[in-house]
């Protein structure tokens, strides 16, 4: 590509693009000719834009599985055509979102960056304005001739996060996301910092994107008081294909016989159980107390350092692209896309 950096906003909808209703008081959403109004400062960057809308918009609430195979579609067609794609998207399942549309395209060798906002961009103190001009910025920001990025990231708050590391974990401070277990890619102050040992290098590879995902999986939080008739009914869902199981710290569960049981019975019946953390940071150690070692001892996998964003849709994105029990285990037990450290604690 010549001449001037081009990139392609996708509006998928969320508060970034909402105004107050007059009558109502009660937040809607807006065109996106509207929302470009209120951010001027986007005709002084250097960079040929070009908009795809989603019609209807979608509170991010609403996003499903669909939706992401929608993006992946956008960006496909469009890929060769643009040094980099911003993603305008509700902050709630953005997580999710970054990290499925991270397992879905393979080989990524350009940025696909989301951002979104806490207040609306027609709001005089909103973070909408800044989120997006910079995340622009780094969209088509190049390194002898390459793009500097080339993963999904989420940029919010003046830093670039890896996609799939991220969790939100606050509804009400602009500083929304966190990545608790892999450090931030780029600083944005007076100039973006770039964390370069940390950002992922392009294989060289064909980019490859994946359009099938099953979403026949279910988390199970483990908490105190749980009944046997709570994760008999969760384990018990027809189609039941996988499950998150939600652990307290470094993965430990309760020992009690009836849960060992449930689990090893839904193992047995085929079902992949993946255990996460519910720690906002540290990894799943099976074996380190004894209130994991059944767990390993029955079949259950360790997800290591694995946000539950990320565990929840790299197994829609396996189950969807295949029906191979054992190759999907493999696969969950190494990172395909950096979306976990291998831990070696024993």
């Amino acid at each position: 590509m010549n001449g001037k950096p081009r990139a392609l906003i996708i509006y998928t909808g969320g508060t970034i693009g909402m105004v107050k209703d007059s009558f109502t008081g009660s937040l809607m959403p807006v065109n996106f000719e509207r929302l470009i109004a209120n951010v001027p400062e986007i005709a002084k960057l250097d960079i040929e834009l070009d908009i795809h809308t989603f019609e209807p918009t979608i509170d991010s609430s609403n996003v499903s599985p669909e939706h992401w195979i929608r993006l992946v579609e956008v960006i496909e067609s469009n890929y060769d055509r643009y040094d980099g794609f911003v993603i305008l998207h509700g902050s709630d399942t953005m997580a999710y979102s970054a990290s499925a549309i991270s397992f879905m395209v393979e080989n990524l060798s350009k940025p696909i960056i989301f951002t979104g906002s806490q207040l609306p961009i027609g709001v005089l103190r909103t973070d909408a304005r800044e989120n997006f001009i910079t995340a622009l910025e780094i969209a088509v920001t190049k390194e002898f001739g390459r793009p500097k990025v080339s993963e999904v990231c989420i940029y919010f708050e003046y830093h670039l996060l890896k996609g799939n590391r991220t969790t939100k974990f606050s509804s009400s401070h602009f500083n929304a996301f966190t990545s608790a277990n892999y450090p931030f890619l780029a600083e944005a102050g007076v100039q973006i910092q770039f964390n370069d040992p940390m950002l992922r290098i392009y294989n060289g590879k064909p980019t490859r994107f994946y359009k099938k995902l099953d979403s026949n999986i279910a988390i199970l939080k483990v908490f105190p008081g749980m009944s046997q008739a709570y994760v008999k009914t969760i384990l018990g869902i027809s189609g039941l294909r996988a499950v998150v199981l939600e652990t307290f710290g470094s993965g430990n569960a309760p020992t009690d016989d009836w849960f060992i049981h449930e689990i090893q019975t839904a193992i047995n019946a085929g079902i992949i159980v993946l255990n996460v953390t519910q720690c906002l940071s540290g990894t799943v150690m099976q074996g380190k107390y004894k209130t994991s070692t059944q767990l390993g001892n029955i079949g259950v996998l360790s997800g290591e350092d694995i946000t539950t964003e990320a565990a929840v849709t790299k197994l829609m994105f396996l189950l969807g692209n295949s029906d191979d029990a054992q190759l999907i285990k493999e696969q969950l037990a190494k990172p395909l896309r950096e979306e976990f450290t291998l831990n070696n604690w024993e």
